[in-house]
């Protein structure tokens, strides 16, 4: 995994593609017990930063829903 950024610093496109990355080799196996939960680690927090960055587009959506509502 070549890009090691603060996953909350990622855009939600690299942090998935990261998350899916790491998915992919912890179900390919093959890693030592550290290897794993480092990458299990990593794995949580770019879940995190996409569910951020997933909620933040669902409340800009709601507040455009909202202002198209009030019109």
């Amino acid at each position: 995994m070549a890009d090691t950024s603060a996953p909350d610093q990622l855009s939600y496109e690299d942090a998935r593609e990261q998350l899916v990355e790491v998915v992919r080799t912890l179900e390919a196996g093959g890693t030592t017990l550290e290897e794993s939960l480092a990458l299990w680690e990593r794995g949580e927090k770019l879940a995190t930063a996409c569910q951020a960055w997933l909620d933040g587009a669902r409340k800009r959506l709601d507040e455009v829903v909202e202002g198209d509502a009030g019109d």
